[in-house]
């Protein structure tokens, strides 16, 4: 069976993922009426709960103490992000999924959480003024394969515990070793 194929479909396959990823975010919501305004934060509140309450848990990952949603997955945070507006959405939140808001802390997660509306009217989750996110990529609790990676015009990291970056896997083949600009991540 000859297997040449598969390097020029995947090539393609992964360009389409960068491509759809390299959206911008600033346009007004998708697949809606669009209200044209941004997003506002809140404070969630203090015991949230019910149907659309998440939780955001804690735990190691790679030697950093991370946050994670209810499942495990790594919660990310978006470079170009302020707390108050999600910068990702249509193809950019189908890769990296906004985690929903209102959430409620878990063990070790001491920092504040918030909830924003997204320009589509839907709920994020917000941890120390960076709106959370889950990636694609992970396929597994544990994993962290969207740390580093320079996608839909900026830099996307693990949320510590802490509520900093977290610190930029040794493997990656940044060409600018920072945000902004080039950078293959292998994509």
């Amino acid at each position: 069976m000859n297997n040449r194929w598969w390097a020029p479909a995947g090539l393609a396959a992964v360009a389409l993922v960068a491509a759809a990823c390299g959206s911008s975010g600033t346009s007004g919501a998708s697949g809606s009426g669009g209200s044209g305004g941004g997003s506002t934060a809140s404070a969630a509140p203090a015991a949230a709960s019910g149907p659309s309450s998440s939780m955001v848990k804690s735990a190691t990952i790679g030697g950093v103490k991370v946050l994670t949603n209810a499942k495990g997955f790594t919660l990310y945070s978006f470079a170009l992000d302020t707390a108050n507006k999600s910068n990702c959405s249509g193809s950019c939140a189908v890769y990296w999924t906004p985690a929903r808001g209102p959430a409620t802390a878990g063990p070790g997660v001491t920092g504040k959480l918030a909830v924003l509306t997204r320009a589509n009217g839907a709920k994020q989750a917000v941890y120390d003024g960076h709106p959370l996110y889950t990636y694609v990529g992970d396929h597994a609790p544990g994993q962290a394969k969207g740390n580093g990676l320079n996608l839909s015009g900026g830099v996307w990291h693990e949320v510590t515990v802490t509520g900093a970056a977290a610190p930029m896997p040794a493997a990656t083949h940044s060409s600018s070793g920072g945000s902004g600009g080039g950078g293959g991540y292998g994509y």
